[in-house]
């Protein structure tokens, strides 16, 4: 009697130890439509300079098309902005702290412009580039980085570097 109460233990844990391989297995195989993700760069504008502080506030515009047939969401895009191809600083779009459901969702087919603020320290460039900068006289911009996207049950990463 006692090596049959064993068995089926042993058989419990297998069957566990299968149910989380059939889970991680039927997460995966959203990675494929998480990868078609498509990101783009579609205005840097000036919105505010604060000369006490020498810092300038940027709106950058990001348009994020989901070209695949899953719904998903945008948790974050990380990513060092560039103007006239010098490095000016590093951004962060997040909305990581909002819970899945609260955040917009990406139909298929859906573009949605993700609107973030950049600032841009005087202390961090060079004196012309923030000149440049406060004055508008940056003719093109650049990003580059890392967008997580995500599903109810998975997510993944996805670099990009794009720029108009």
């Amino acid at each position: 009697m006692a090596l049959q109460s064993k068995m089926t233990v042993y058989l419990a844990i297998g069957g566990v130890f299968a149910l989380m391989g059939g889970i991680v297995f039927y997460a995966s195989l959203d990675n494929v439509e998480l990868d078609q993700i498509e990101i783009e760069l579609t205005g840097v504008e000036l919105r505010d300079v604060n000369t006490i502080e020498n810092q300038a506030k940027f709106n950058v515009t990001f348009l994020v098309k989901n070209p695949s047939d899953k719904t998903l969401t945008v948790s974050l895009i990380d990513f060092e902005l560039y103007g006239d191809g010098e490095l000016l600083g590093s951004g962060l779009y997040s909305t990581a702290d909002i819970a899945l459901p609260g955040r917009a969702l990406f139909y298929s087919g859906a573009e949605i412009p993700l609107k973030n603020t950049f600032v841009l320290s005087k202390s961090e460039v060079s004196p012309e580039i923030y000149e440049d900068a406060i004055n508008e006289r940056i003719t093109s911009f650049s990003a580059e980085g890392m967008i997580t996207t995500q599903t109810s049950w998975s997510e993944t990463d996805k670099s990009f570097k794009t720029g108009y």
